[in-house]
């Protein structure tokens, strides 16, 4: 074996094989795997290997396509079989939501130029004739959709591998890795050891184990999972054709033909956890004990859309286990707190994204970032909050609920709450409904007196609609109070302080005590890879704001800048809590709680001071992203409570009301701002969602610099605007497409919400440069249906700023 490599993947089933294919085709000829048993041991063998292309997520959309496409490509190159049947599949929706679900899909699919249509019943029946269709409303047909080989797959991408110089050794179990001093890592085996730069844990099942040799824990935890195969369908043995397979998501199964009888698997409610302590290192290509009662419901709703399966007799039954992470997405990316060591961990649909994620991992690995953001799968969105017993909770949740509907802004309870803040139960009393935010329970909205603290979600317009309404109406009005303690916040101090955050964003820092600055934080791409509020409190002292889900994901980048030894750098987000105060009546309402002069003259926007509010000392920031006159209010946790209820009482004067974070939602989309993680992505660059004003370039040096400067003269791809859309039961929520009224797709909404306080139906979204102009009209599919829609000329709320900074 060799002693020295660029990468050392470990793992050899489907997504292993992938990445080192990826990492080869790059160019990293260096590169080895290393396989415990046999390639395809552990979940690989016995999946089920279904293919699709449309996700709810548009960058999964596109990486399942580019997956699908590899497939065909992969067999011409290496000349190993993938085992690809394409017949297409049948989406049927039963009820009113799914229908709505559907149709959002298929206006994707325009977006996307990919074949995914309705059909009628009569269609639907000649391309299936087995299938009941009684009751179904609508009818979707993805003509590209199926199933492959996963053995074959997998060795496609072996071969592939090993033709562009990667090595593979199976059998060869590792038995630790150690990290070095320069970031290398020495992967330990019983046939010796490699020095190498990289370590990639696509470990499946055994993702944990490996883990836990690096030193970090994974939020994974495995379950079983049950499919069986019928004896051979005489009906199904007479056809000249390959079936469509029928994806009755409501029905809560699947099914597919597979030789001449059909594959029919479900996720049970009553499901079962695996090996919670850890996967068995003896494990490989075994089953596990069937036992079909427990999904016995989801097979008689099988029986009954398809009558041959009752028929049927069962020629086998397959019950493996299947790792999953606490929301059933991909645990993808580096670790933040390990120099060079990625994962990619947790995959449930494999056989759909496996070409995509190894591409994108082994770009992060070779170019430093991949081209799509990919932050909900990334596993950064998880941090030490996720412990065991949450992820358990949340892995049964998912397993159990694997075809039900995940609507717009859906709050699930499982494994909560994990987070609380000293106010959590005085809000609870104030009728919060509350929301999960990197572990977080915060405010969403408020229920009055007399109406059910509790969250109905769909498609359309719900139950928080009129008091989301009220909240926002009354901010606007007199003055409103919001939990921003999810934020997430910094100290940094120390002599270079100035500088070493200079080194690291982009814009340059406030050089004046009390001043605050917006900057945004350039990817190595030279996209937006955060954006940032900045405040000198003191001489060498700085208070950094930033999106509080991403804090983990930010770590990286500040981990890029060497830091001195003068200056200390810390997160004090669970240390510390914040409110925002905002609307026109904030400043009376906080000046009779303080001595400090609050005045515009004495207290200009963008400016900061350590006041006294209430006899507690406070950080105030005159900013608010309501877009309207506000301070942002921060305090040590201990003092959260106490604040909190000062500025209730002093509503006595002024009718504060508490205010959730979908009014904030509202608010900031009526003021036309920017969200982290919607409208500033790594994949999008300065000039396209007008942040190219706060980059410096007199600054020598920061991170994404050399990138922006290669694409800062290059015309905007897309430009951010604002639209209002003619909608009166729904509002767009994000990833709707929008055309022109032609027809010819041009954009897509990046946010959305009704604007209470302006009286229209608005959304934030990216259009190509050359129809980004005011007063176009063009077509947003709200529900996947066509409505008339407008770009704006200015924000729909104060448009010239004279609320915020009066």
């Amino acid at each position: 074996m060799q002693e020295n490599a660029q990468a050392v993947v470990i793992g050899g089933g489907l997504v292993g094989c992938s990445i080192l294919y990826h990492l080869a085709k790059l160019g990293w000829k260096d590169v080895v795997l290393l396989e415990r048993d046999e390639l395809t041991s552990g979940s690989t063998w016995h999946a089920a290997a279904g293919i699709h292309g449309l996700h709810d997520h548009n960058n999964i959309s596109k990486l399942q396509y580019y997956t699908m496409q590899l497939y065909a490509d992969l067999e011409k190159e290496t000349g190993q079989g993938c085992g690809i049947f394409q017949p297409g599949s049948l989406y049927m929706a039963q009820t009113r939501e799914r229908e709505h679900q559907l149709r959002i899909q298929a206006a994707k699919a325009r977006y996307f130029k990919v074949e995914f249509h309705e059909l009628s019943i009569k269609e639907a029946q000649e391309l299936h004739p087995l299938v009941d269709f009684n009751g179904i409303r609508c009818v979707m047909y993805e003509p590209d959709a199926g199933n492959v080989d996963p053995s074959g797959v997998t060795y496609a991408y072996a071969q592939g591998a090993r033709a562009l110089g990667a090595k593979i050794h199976r059998f060869t179990p590792v038995t630790a890795t150690t990290p070095r001093s320069d970031g290398s890592w020495v992967v330990v085996t019983p046939e010796g050891s490699i020095h190498t730069e990289v370590v990639v844990n696509a470990a499946g099942l055994w993702g944990r184990e490996v883990a836990a040799m690096a030193g970090f824990e994974l939020p994974l935890m495995t379950m079983e999972h049950q499919y069986f195969v019928t004896e051979s369908i005489p009906q199904i043995a007479q056809m000249e054709r390959r079936l469509p397979s029928v994806a009755d998501r409501d029905g809560e199964y699947y099914l597919r033909q597979e030789g001449e009888g059909l594959l029919v698997g479900a996720y049970e409610k009553d499901g079962r956890f695996w090996a919670e302590e850890g996967t068995p290192l003896d494990f490989g290509h075994e089953l596990l004990p069937d036992d079909l009662e427990r999904i016995e419901e989801n097979i008689m709703r099988a029986c009954e859309r398809l009558p041959v399966l009752a028929e049927a007799g069962i020629k086998r039954i397959i019950n493996g286990p299947m790792i999953w992470s606490p929301d059933s997405s991909a645990l993808f990316g580096p670790v933040p707190e390990l120099r060079n060591y990625f994962c990619c961990n947790g995959i449930i649909p494999g056989f759909s994204q496996s070409g995509g994620l190894g591409l994108l991992l082994a770009q992060w690995i070779v170019e430093g970032e991949p081209e799509l953001d990919l932050f909900p799968w990334d596993l950064a969105r998880y941090g030490d909050w996720a412990t065991k017993s949450f992820t358990r909770a949340r892995a049964l949740d998912c397993y159990a609920h694997r075809f039900k509907i995940h609507f717009p802004y859906e709050e699930r309870d499982a494994g909560r709450p994990t987070r609380m803040r000293p106010v959590y139960q005085r809000q609870k009393q104030l009728g919060a409904v509350f929301g999960l935010n990197y572990g977080w329970e915060h405010p969403l909205w408020y229920a009055a007196d007399g109406i059910e603290a509790q969250e109905y979600y769909g498609f359309e317009r719900q139950n928080c609609f009129d008091p989301v309404s009220e909240e926002c109406k009354a901010l606007r009005d007199s003055v409103g109070i919001i939990d921003i303690s999810n934020f997430g916040k910094y100290e940094i101090k120390g002599s270079g302080a100035a500088n070493w955050l200079n080194r690291v964003v982009a814009n340059s820092v406030p050089t004046e005590i009390g001043r605050s600055c917006l900057t945004p934080l350039l990817g190595l791409r030279g996209g937006i890879a955060g954006d940032f509020t900045i405040t000198k409190v003191d001489e060498d002292e700085f208070y950094m704001v930033g999106s509080g889900m991403a804090e983990r994901y930010h770590q990286r980048f500040f981990d890029m800048v060497k830091r001195p030894d003068s200056v200390s750098f810390r997160s004090i987000t669970s240390e510390w809590c914040g409110f925002n105060v905002a609307g026109p009546d904030s400043r009376e309402l906080l000046q009779g709680l303080t001595d400090s002069d609050l005045s515009n003259e004495s207290f200009r926007f963008t400016r900061s001071r350590r006041i006294n509010i209430a006899g507690i000392d406070t950080l105030a920031i005159r900013v608010s992203f309501t877009g309207d006159l506000g301070w942002e209010l921060y305090v040590p946790e201990e003092k959260q409570l106490e604040l909190y209820d000062a500025l209730l009482a002093a509503g006595e004067t002024y009718p504060i009301r508490p205010v959730g974070g979908r009014s904030l939602l509202s608010l900031r989309i009526e003021k036309g701002y920017g969200s982290w993680g919607r409208e500033y992505s790594p994949e999008y660059w300065p000039q396209e969602v007008g942040l190219e004003r706060l980059i410096k370039l007199d600054k020598p040096e920061f991170i994404g610099r050399d990138a922006y400067l290669k694409i800062k003269d290059m015309a905007p791809r897309e430009k951010l605007v604002m639209i209002s859309i003619e909608t009166t039961d729904a509002d767009a929520v994000g990833g709707e497409p929008i055309f022109l009224l032609d027809g010819t797709p041009i954009g897509r909404i990046s946010s959305g919400a009704y604007g209470h306080t302006v009286g229209k139906s608005l959304a934030l979204g990216f259009v190509k440069t050359a129809h980004a102009t005011p007063k176009t009209s063009i077509d947003v599919a709200v529900l996947g249906r066509s409505h008339d829609a407008v770009i704006l000329e200015h924000s729909a709320f104060d448009p010239k700023g004279n609320r915020l900074r009066s």
